[in-house]
């Protein structure tokens, strides 16, 4: 089979060559990405309705979708707050009442009594009976005349495009790709059918016009084979966006750095401890790609407190022993000037100079940072996204490290990469996190770049023994708190959103700062969030590390990285409010000494079916990747992610919870595209992602 790398010019046609698209509506449908007839075929159906039966209207339930008919009994206006055409209609099992607020006189003539109509739209139950709210209708003379026989697609549209107008459009669509159905295949058609998948053309049929003997259930789940076969092949085409930028990334040389290891041996010789198995193995691989004339590229996955700071120590000393310098981004400010305390303890015994860098810092602080890092004084740079901003120059950036790397998006990661660019070489880059990706995410979100797995968790450290507590009980808990704190440890109180608000989260947070400083006036109670001041933050943070501040209540602003042994006890307000992953980074926070730590989940009443079941996931397990597998499945791939593939993953068709077992076929197809058809690649990945061929160049 001969391969076509560009499809027909008939199918890559502007769409305005179809009948009936005008410049008006030409410039309409730019808004959906719809530039060209293949385009328009590869826009496709995210729902079905399902109107190849009648639903009789006795049995009608609270929003359910149905198509019903009946004959109109009764048709008035009604002058309440809203003018409302009122329509009642009967098919012999019951009545239904047909609201409209928006109508005309002519459409109040049509529903003359005796006319029988057919309607479609979601059902309402209320106290006066069964109505729907301005449904689909038409006339029909016939009761018994024919229904649709398949099922109706539904397009995600834009304001002045119809469905309607959707449908003629890819009607005349698949028209014109029936004479050209060869031309669309870019994968070898037999790698489809070897797993007895349609072609590409029969598949694009199917789903935008479900034949009369369609599975409907296969359908409306997204599991029939052709929906399958799109999946698979959009699933590819985003596979192979991130295996090209990988490539593109690799294609540049990179600083080799030797493994001399003597500025290592001397942090290793200061430690109380000796680093993990596990440590020393993701380690191992990392010393291997800094010796690599190619751009190191890896994820290093570890649960909380598995020591992935010290993992990252050990690879900046391996960079700056070579000569270079390291940048270390954190999400947050805390977190940057966590790392640079940690770094400074580390390193400065070594005669290493560490500076950290915030958009809070003085002008006069930043001038000096700016400057030792632009002269090659600075060895490690710590901060946030201040990192990459113009005015940042550093002399011979290596090394390039990322922590919590979801929180930050892909463009900002290439952009701290682009810093070290330098006759085009590039830095290394090490990216770390704390949650957990489960392997489903981690094959489609990341397959640029390698994966090494802390999987080990130091010595001493005691499990956490996790509690829910209806919020009625509140006082005992204030008690708890006072115990624990006067037997010479410290909690944290954490409050959690209340509303999509920082401003509101902040102010609870005040709020229960107030009420515990009455409640508990013998203890020293700290308040830190978000909407502090990044010294105010830093005073409040190094007064709780000091055990100067016993009770610290917090926004989940120290989600990450917060690092205080000696706190072993924590409660989280409406837990229930939170995903998975979140509740397991706050719990990280204590069970860091030897000390037996403890964290309750206060709980508000009624909990719903979903919070019932983060919380009791939560008390069942301590496993971060086995909570980042059941977050992904109660929240779904894009909560999960986060912001770094914000715009990566919007899959039309692929849902990478339902098709993950399709992840070992789409890396194997990879491989196979990338080896025999090259020249491919770049066709699948524009039909299926408007701008996934950017991030191969950013």
């Amino acid at each position: 089979m001969t391969l076509a790398v560009h499809a027909d010019s008939a199918l890559r046609s502007p769409v305005q060559y179809l009948k009936g698209v005008g410049p008006t509506l030409a410039v309409l449908l730019t808004r959906l990405h719809i530039h060209t007839v293949q385009d328009l075929l590869f826009h496709l159906p995210f729902r079905y309705q399902d109107r190849t039966q009648l639903t009789p209207i006795a049995t009608l339930e609270g929003s359910q979708e149905a198509l019903i008919q009946g004959e109109v009994l009764s048709c008035d206006i009604h002058m309440g707050r809203r003018r409302t055409l009122a329509v009642r209609i009967t098919d012999g099992s019951g009545t239904l009442l047909i609201r409209m607020f928006h109508f005309s006189a002519t459409q109040q003539k049509q529903f003359a009594k005796g006319q029988w109509l057919r309607c479609y739209g979601e059902a309402r139950v209320t106290a006066s009976g069964r109505e729907m709210v301005h449904p689909e209708y038409r006339l029909i003379d016939d009761p018994e005349q024919p229904l649709t026989e398949s099922l109706t697609p539904i397009y995600p549209l834009t304001e002045g495009i119809s469905q309607a107008r959707l449908l003629k459009l890819t009607e005349e669509a698949l028209t014109r790709l029936d004479a050209h159905r060869e031309a669309l295949e870019l994968v070898p058609e037999a790698l489809f059918q070897a797993r007895k998948l349609p072609s590409l053309a029969d598949a694009l049929h199917y789903v935008h016009r479900p034949p009369t003997d369609a599975n409907v259930y296969q359908l409306l789940n997204g599991s029939h084979p052709a929906q399958q076969r799109l999946a698979l092949e959009e699933m590819l085409a985003h596979h192979l966006s991130l295996r090209k930028l990988r490539a593109t990334i690799r294609h540049h040389p990179a600083p080799p750095m030797p493994a001399s290891r003597e500025l290592i041996r001397g942090l290793l010789q200061r430690l109380p401890f000796a680093p993990t198995g596990a440590q020393n193995r993701v380690f191992a691989e990392i010393e291997a790609d800094l010796q690599q004339p190619a751009p190191m590229l890896r994820l290093v996955q570890g649960d909380v407190g598995s020591g992935k700071t010290l993992v990252a120590a050990l690879a900046a000393l391996q960079a700056i022993e070579a000569g270079y310098q390291v940048a270390l981004m954190a999400p947050t400010e805390i977190l940057a000037e966590q790392h640079y305390q940690n770094f400074c303890e580390w390193f400065e015994p070594l005669g290493l100079h560490t500076h950290w860098l915030t958009g809070k810092l003085s002008a006069r602080q930043k001038r000096l940072v700016l400057e030792d890092t632009r002269t090659g004084h600075t060895h490690l740079l710590a901060g946030t996204h201040a990192l990459f901003q113009d005015d940042v120059h550093y002399a011979r950036l290596g090394l390039v490290i990322i922590d919590e790397q979801h929180r930050f998006g892909v463009h900002q990661r290439l952009a701290l990469k682009q810093k070290g660019a330098v006759n085009g070489i590039l830095p290394h880059q090490l990216i770390m996190t704390a949650t957990p990706i489960p392997r489903t995410l981690a094959m489609s979100a990341y397959a640029d770049l390698d994966t090494s797995i802390i999987d080990e968790l130091p010595p001493g450290r005691t499990p956490i023994t996790t509690v829910a507590v209806d919020a009625s009980r509140r006082d005992e808990i204030i008690q708890r708190v006072y115990q624990n704190c006067k037997t010479g440890r410290q909690a944290y109180w954490v409050c959690t959103l209340i509303e999509e608000s920082e401003t509101l989260q902040c102010q609870a947070a005040e709020d229960t700062t107030e009420y515990l400083r009455a409640a508990l006036p013998d203890l020293q109670i700290g308040l830190i969030h978000g909407r502090m001041k990044a010294r105010e933050k830093s005073q409040v943070m190094e007064a709780f590390q000091q055990n100067a501040i016993q009770l610290l209540v917090a926004t989940t602003v120290i989600e990450v990285g917060v690092n205080v042994p000696n706190a072993s006890l924590m409660i989280i307000e409406n837990p229930e409010r939170l995903g998975l992953a979140q509740l397991h980074q706050l719990r990280g926070r204590v069970g860091r000494g030897a000390a037996q730590s403890f964290c309750v989940l206060l709980y508000q009443k009624p909990l719903s079916r979903a919070g019932r079941e983060r919380i009791e996931i939560m008390r069942e397990s301590h496993d971060g990747f086995v909570i980042a597998q059941r977050d992904l499945e109660l929240r779904g791939p894009g909560e999960v992610l986060g912001t770094r593939q914000t715009g990566d993953l919007n899959f039309k068709v692929a849902d990478l919870l339902r098709d993950q077992d399709l992840l070992d076929d789409c890396k194997a197809l990879a491989d196979h595209v990338l080896s025999h058809h090259p020249d491919c690649v770049d066709t699948i990945i524009q039909r299926w992602l408007a701008q996934g061929l950017e991030y191969g160049s950013v």
